[in-house]
């Protein structure tokens, strides 16, 4: 579920922060940036593992600050394709059912991708699985085993295109075109897992006993 990843990058250090050790301020300015921030093609960041090499600081007489190169490492939310996890059902549509580990939200299990025999229940918004004769609820918060089966990496960063909008005055088409593209690309994660319960022992931890 959590992997380690290197990276390098130029940590700026403050003056107010010179009085601290090497190590503790570069943690702190790198935790700042990468904590809780998707990577492309990396994962979920969740904070800095330790910091493997450091040059010695160089101050630019602009801002006075000290800029350090440095290669560290992260710990990184990104499960492997076949994974096993456990997390609970937060939402039913009939495009499938949502998953949240806590911390991450964005695993989604896709209709063809439940239980065999599975039904959307549009009067109680939940999906139902119809097993030997009984209705088997997912309900809301209920603690699910699923698989990994792919992970999709979507690039959030602005295209040209929006920036060039950003220096002229917008039609009221164009204003429109803009607010349509924003709401659709807000409903897409930067980083999201496909998964699936169709398989014995997947599922609803309750429908197996455990």
């Amino acid at each position: 579920m959590f992997i380690v990843a290197e990276l390098e990058d130029t940590v700026k250090i403050e003056p107010k922060n010179f009085g601290k050790p090497d190590g503790e301020a570069i943690t702190e300015v790198l935790n700042q940036k990468y904590a809780n921030k998707i990577l492309p093609d990396v994962g979920l960041c969740v904070c800095v593992h330790d910091v493997l090499e450091a040059t010695p600081g160089m101050i630019l007489h602009l801002d006075g600050c000290s800029y350090i190169k440095a290669k560290f490492r992260l710990v990184v939310f990104r499960p492997f394709i076949g994974e096993v996890l456990t997390g609970r059902v937060k939402s039913c549509s009939p495009s499938g059912v949502r998953v949240t580990l806590g911390f991450f939200d964005d695993l989604h299990i896709p209709a063809p991708a439940l239980q065999p025999g599975s039904e959307f229940d549009p009067a109680e918004q939940l999906w139902v699985w119809n097993y030997d004769g009984e209705k088997l609820y997912m309900d809301l918060d209920e603690p699910i085993r699923l698989r990994v089966l792919r992970e999709v990496f979507t690039d959030k960063t602005p295209t040209p295109a929006t920036a060039a909008h950003a220096g002229r005055r917008q039609s009221a088409a164009d204003a429109s075109a803009t607010a349509d593209l924003q709401g659709n690309s807000s409903k897409i994660p930067p980083y999201a897992l496909t998964c699936t319960i169709q398989e014995d022992g997947l599922g609803l931890l309750s429908w197996w006993g455990s």
